[in-house]
């Protein structure tokens, strides 16, 4: 392995000078700083990042934790915070939790002892507190994307959920629906809790019931098999039957749908369906689902912005919260209107 004595023995300059070349010192002179890049590069020296960040106490890397990175909103978060990432000198690690504590715990447990300069995290669940304090303790800087943990007292970049979903019930009874399901995730995540409550609030506000048997709350948000409760729905009476479904995420409202159709329910003349977030990557259901599609590069991208400036003391002292407002495609899926 080529170091740094190597490049110095070649160009006939001190270890210390070839050093100030690599960390782009100023104190070089421009013959001498050429004269090293050039041997660099051909002996194709890498600098050694561990012992760089000895001296430094900086690794210049971020890290990012999703639930699961087969969704394509977290696809695009990632992509966000990488573009951010290594427009400012950083380079990004990707963890993928699954949306399960234990392996979150684990990712933390290597991220401290292997370094890391900050950490970008979307929660497995409520839960996640613990994992989360233990980066606290160790003084590693944190920003909560899409999910928030209560009491923990740090950035966040989140979704408008009420609103979001209170536009989202409003089409439907703007459609003529009267008795709108959901089917949500787990209610240990902040999100899956907040558009809940916004759903049962925004039927409430315009006079309509909320029906236990109209609810629907899956372990997960991504493998869960909906077609059992989709079935005890479509199985109620013709009074009690809903007419329209909101689905929490871009996965539940896949799954939503495909299950409706196996039943042979047409969407939207049986039942409509809108979901909350798009699915970029599926572009048959793009065309077709109803959806609020949130701004998921923006979620990575001012994360990491707001990380970076965490890591090098240029924030506020003040925790700092951005709300992202989603952007509506109403399509084919809810666009049957119901007579009243």
């Amino acid at each position: 392995m080529v170091t740094i004595y190597d490049i110095a023995k070649k160009a006939n300059v001190s270890a210390m000078t070839v050093s100030r070349v690599i960390n782009k010192a100023d104190n070089i002179s421009e013959q001498t700083r050429k004269k090293v890049e050039a041997i660099i590069k051909e002996l194709n020296y890498i600098p050694n990042s561990s012992a760089r960040s000895l001296i430094s106490k900086k690794t210049k890397i971020l890290s990012l934790m999703v639930t699961d990175i087969s969704n394509p909103f977290f696809t695009s978060v990632a992509r966000g915070a990488e573009d951010k990432a290594m427009q400012m000198g950083y380079q990004l690690l990707l963890c993928n939790s699954d949306e399960n504590i234990e392996k979150e715990s684990k990712y933390i447990d290597m991220l401290i002892s292997t370094g890391t300069d900050g950490v970008l995290i979307a929660p497995a669940n409520d839960s996640s507190k613990k994992n989360i304090r233990k980066l606290i303790k160790h003084n590693i800087p944190i920003v909560l994307i899409d999910r928030y943990i209560r009491d923990l007292g740090c950035d966040q970049v989140l979704s408008d959920n009420e609103t979001t979903t209170r536009k989202l019930i409003e089409h439907l009874i703007e459609q003529g629906h009267r008795r709108i399901a959901i089917i949500n995730g787990p209610l240990d995540v902040a999100t899956s809790r907040e558009r809940h409550q916004a759903y049962c609030d925004t039927l409430r506000l315009h006079g309509l019931p909320v029906n236990d048997k109209w609810i629907h709350q899956s372990e997960l948000f991504h493998h869960s098999d909906v077609s059992s409760k989709i079935k005890e729905l479509i199985d109620l009476p013709a009074g009690e039957r809903p007419t329209a479904i909101f689905a929490t995420s871009n996965f539940l409202g896949l799954n939503t749908v495909k299950s409706l159709l196996k039943y042979n329910i047409r969407v939207p003349e049986d039942i409509a369906v809108v979901c909350y977030d798009g699915v970029p990557n599926y572009t048959e259901s793009e065309l077709f689902l109803t959806a609020a599609e949130q701004p998921s590069y923006h979620f990575g991208y001012m994360g990491a912005q707001m990380l970076i400036e965490r890591i090098e003391k240029t924030s506020p002292a003040e925790p700092r919260k951005i709300v992202l407002p989603a952007e509506f495609h109403i399509r084919a899926s809810s666009r049957y209107k119901v007579e009243k």
